[in-house]
């Protein structure tokens, strides 16, 4: 299923906002997305007819396992685009944080598989001695450094 940039948007909006409170509500999304809430609404209406979502008028809104998954696969892209411009081309963490969210609309599934895999053989990922999960936030920052070492390393060579 294709979805547009805004949907993506939305999808990975609600799932940062469920993964960070008890409840989501559309005026949470329209504070975090910086829109009305009758746009949300509007979105919220369009996804759960895809059924990505679960959502009552007035009521909390909840991701589907099937939109669980796709807000999975589309901050997945952008965190494996982001850390290509970070750690193998040097760029700066903020603007690759906005190129990364543009980019990630524009490349598709197997292209981002591609580049995954080649930030893996490049930065020996496979091998860590560790249970790296994707989605913990203190295997992305103990990821970072153990990338940095190892192209600090490649560097000196």
């Amino acid at each position: 299923m294709k979805l547009t940039n805004s949907q993506e948007e939305y999808l990975k909006t609600i799932y940062i906002l469920e993964k960070s409170s008890d409840k989501v509500r559309v005026t949470d999304i329209a504070k975090k997305l910086k829109i009305t809430k009758p746009s949300v609404n509007r979105a919220i209406k369009n996804l759960r007819d895809l059924y990505l979502l679960e959502y009552e008028v007035y009521g909390e809104i909840n991701l589907t396992y099937q939109g669980e998954e796709k807000a999975k696969e589309i901050i997945k892209k952008q965190d494996i685009i982001k850390m290509f411009l970070v750690d193998i081309l040097d760029v700066e963490e903020k603007s690759a944080e906005e190129e990364a969210k543009s980019m990630k609309h524009a490349m598709s599934p197997n292209t981002t598989k591609k580049l995954e895999k080649y930030i893996s053989k490049i930065m020996d990922l496979g091998e860590l001695d560790c249970d790296y999960d994707e989605n913990n936030p203190k295997c992305k920052s103990c990821i970072k450094i153990t990338i940095k070492n190892r192209l600090d390393k490649k560097e000196k060579i």
